[in-house]
């Protein structure tokens, strides 16, 4: 099964898109706080992981931003070179890469909600 690259172009805008505004969101939370360089501190970024709205936001910041960058990155790669079965490993290179940046960090999340402060 083949996906269509114009597909492929418009997951990679729509995961722009989404990234841009979850990051706002997320850097908006950051400042609404009151102290930014207080939110920064190890106690305050677990219980961040540990507040399950939140962590839910970054692991979806982690999702689009993963799938965003891998997606780039093959565009680079498959325009530096043609073939099929160099295509084909840029493809499963790339989708094996942001499947594992995803499972490490969301086991990161998972880990950081069994910290007890």
């Amino acid at each position: 099964m083949r996906i269509r690259e114009s597909h492929i172009r418009k997951i990679h805008y729509g995961t722009a898109l989404g990234a841009v505004g979850l990051v706002a969101l997320h850097i908006s939370v950051r400042f609404a706080t009151g102290n930014f360089a207080a939110s920064l501190s190890y106690d305050y970024v677990v219980s961040n992981y540990q507040n399950l709205t939140y962590a839910l936001l970054l692991e979806m910041i982690l999702i689009l931003v993963s799938v965003h960058g891998f997606n780039g990155f093959r565009g680079i790669l498959l325009d530096y070179k043609s073939g099929l079965k160099y295509e084909k490993a840029v493809n499963w290179g790339c989708f094996i890469s942001a499947l594992s940046l995803i499972g490490y960090g969301t086991i990161i999340i998972v880990l950081a909600n069994q910290i007890r402060l």
